[in-house]
Order: structure tokens, then C-alpha cells, then sequence
């Protein structure tokens, strides 16, 4: 891959390919629609639960997962990050054995990042990762547009696993469409960027909201459900998220007035350098694979910890009150 960012491939690649696209949840069905839709063969693998039936109302063929890859020639890898590992190891890894040059293709860094799924050496290992989850993906084909993608090569068996990469990119509608784009990546680069924006700025914001209803409700008597949809609920922040993506971070506060600039600059620069300080923190723990192994042992322990964070989330007042708000706006 020459250039770092990329607008259109050639499809030819895979043109002959039967691609086997192992999951079939939300970017699974997305991704396989789009396949298809882009003049590829495609095939579904899948437990025999509601997803295979969905699988085959949308007039796709269905195979348990070891035998789907056993007749395909490539492999989307579209389940879970947490549970891809031991679908690896069991069902997919066992049907590739010498079929030389067979594409893997996983829409997530994290687990040949951190050595949680290891391919075998016969194998193409590329990944392209979506910048948006799947109903975003169909939305956007819908109307004719594609997206952002990142993309990467792990392992490059066949010497053309670029080519191969790209022209999924294309096949799955993230390029070659008015607003699609492939940039140049890696398996540890989108672990890290996705990992960062879960431990960082998600839950800052989340903080900073639960924190800004706290006080206002409890030590200024405010309106739960003024706060509320200050804060969040009117969906003016979706908006400003919205003008973020299309116009910058900056330069969309120019739709703001300018006692709101003022203040968010000057705020922005007094809580940068605790904020840096965090985003450091996090984002060693992350290189490291510390977290990886934190969230593998909980998963092994049964999620005690995640679970009891989940409860207390929703046994919160914020939570309690956002309840009553959203059912009396029947949106719930």
C-alpha cells in the first residue's frame, strides 16, 4: 500500500474468492449484504441460533462455522472480540490448515494485537475496521455513500495481501463511494486509537455529565429533567458531535455564541494538562497489554466486577431519573 490514504481499489482480487463471513450480528450482516450487493461470492457461518435464521431470510447460505470456512477461500472474522479467541482456536484455525494464501480478515486490532488469536503462517492477516458499527455502515450504503475504514496487514503470505485488504475495503462499500476512505493502519494502531477513546474521553464525558447532574440537582435544586436534557437528552450534543465530524472540532463552535466559546476555550486549556496526564496513564496500560490481561481474567472470573458496575449505573439517581424522562417522552 503506497499511499497512506486510499479513495478506491480494484475489486479483482477477490473477484472468484468465496468469502465466508463468520458472525452474522450487526457488522456481520452489514458486511455480508454489502459483499453481495458488490458482485462478490459470499457465504454465511454461524452458530444455529437467530442470527443463522436471519442469515437465511436474507437469502444467504448458512454453514456451522468450521465447515463455511472449509468452503471459502477467505474469512471475515465478525463475533465478538471476547469470544474470538476460542472461536478461532476451535472452528475456524482447524478448517484453514494447508490452504495456502486463505485471507483472514478481522474487523478489530485487539486480539492478534495483544496474542489472544496467533494465524497460522499459511494465512493472509489483514484488517479492515469500520469507524462506525454496522446499522451506520448500512445506513450510509443506503444512500449511496461510503465511510472511514482503517486498514492494516498483519501477515502478507500470499505477497498481495495489500491488494487483497484494499479490495475489501471496496467490497464491503467503505471506498469507491462518494465520502469513503481507507487509511493506512495496523493491528496495534486501532487497538490502541479504539481502546484509548473507551478509556479516555467516553468515560470523561460520562463523568462530567453524571457530575454536572449531581450538583445541579443536589446542591442547586434543579430540575431533574432540565438537567437532563441540557446535559444530553434534547440531543444537542449528538448535534454538535454531528459538526464535529463534518466540520472540525474547532470550527464548529463558530455555530455557538461567543459567551459559549469563551467559556469552553478557557476551560478547555485549564483542564488540559490533567486530562494529558490520564490519557498517558491509560494509553501505557493499554501498549502494555495490561488491560488485555485486566479484562481477560475478569471475563474468566465470570465478570463479577462488570457486572456489579452495570447495577450500580442503573441503581444511580441520574439513571432513575433519565427513566421517567424517556417514558414520559415515549421513548421508551
Amino acid at each position: 500500500m503506497k499511499d497512506s490514504i486510499v479513495f478506491d481499489a480494484d475489486l479483482s482480487p477477490l473477484r472468484g474468492t468465496t468469502l465466508a463471513v463468520v458472525g452474522y450480528g450487526n457488522q456481520g450482516s452489514a458486511q455480508a449484504k454489502i459483499l453481495r450487493a458488490s458482485g462478490l461470492d459470499v457465504i454465511v457461518g454461524n452458530v444455529r441460533d437467530s442470527y443463522w435464521e436471519k442469515a437465511e431470510r436474507d437469502g444467504f447460505k448458512v454453514y456451522d462455522i468450521p465447515e463455511a470456512v472449509e468452503r471459502a477461500q477467505g474469512a471475515l472474522l465478525l463475533v465478538p472480540d471476547e469470544v474470538m479467541p476460542q472461536v478461532f482456536k476451535e472452528k475456524v484455525e482447524p478448517s484453514i490448515k494447508g490452504k495456502d494464501d486463505f485471507l483472514l480478515d478481522f474487523a478489530s486490532g485487539y486480539n492478534v494485537a495483544f496474542g489472544f488469536v496467533r494465524p497460522p503462517s499459511n494465512a493472509d492477516v489483514v484488517m479492515v475496521a469500520p469507524r462506525m458499527i454496522g446499522w451506520g455502515v448500512t445506513e450510509l450504503h443506503s444512500k449511496g455513500m461510503g465511510y472511514p475504514v482503517l486498514v492494516g496487514v498483519e501477515q502478507d503470505a500470499s505477497g498481495a495481501a495489500w491488494e487483497r485488504a484494499l479490495a475489501l475495503a471496496k467490497g464491503v462499500g467503505a471506498i469507491g463511494l462518494p465520502g469513503g476512505v481507507a487509511v493506512k493502519s495496523s493491528f496495534q494502531e486501532e487497538a490502541l486509537l479504539d481502546l484509548m477513546s473507551e478509556h479516555t474521553w467516553v468515560p470523561v464525558l460520562f463523568a462530567a455529565i453524571k457530575a454536572c447532574f449531581d450538583v445541579a440537582v443536589e446542591e442547586y435544586g434543579v430540575s431533574p429533567a432540565a438537567a437532563l436534557l441540557e446535559f444530553y437528552a434534547s440531543g444537542e450534543l449528538a448535534e454538535i458531535a454531528q459538526l464535529m465530524a463534518q466540520e472540525g472540532i474547532f470550527e464548529q463552535m463558530k455555530h455557538h455564541s461567543t459567551t459559549s466559546q469563551y467559556g469552553t476555550l478557557t476551560r478547555f486549556y485549564k483542564y488540559y494538562d490533567q486530562v494529558r496526564e490520564l490519557v498517558e496513564g491509560e494509553a501505557a496500560q493499554i501498549w502494555s497489554g495490561e488491560f488485555a490481561r485486566e479484562w481477560s481474567l475478569e471475563q474468566q472470573a465470570g465478570t463479577p466486577v462488570f457486572s456489579r458496575l452495570w447495577r450500580l449505573a442503573r441503581e444511580s439517581s441520574m439513571s432513575k431519573e433519565e427513566h421517567e424522562l424517556y417514558r414520559a417522552l415515549k421513548r421508551r
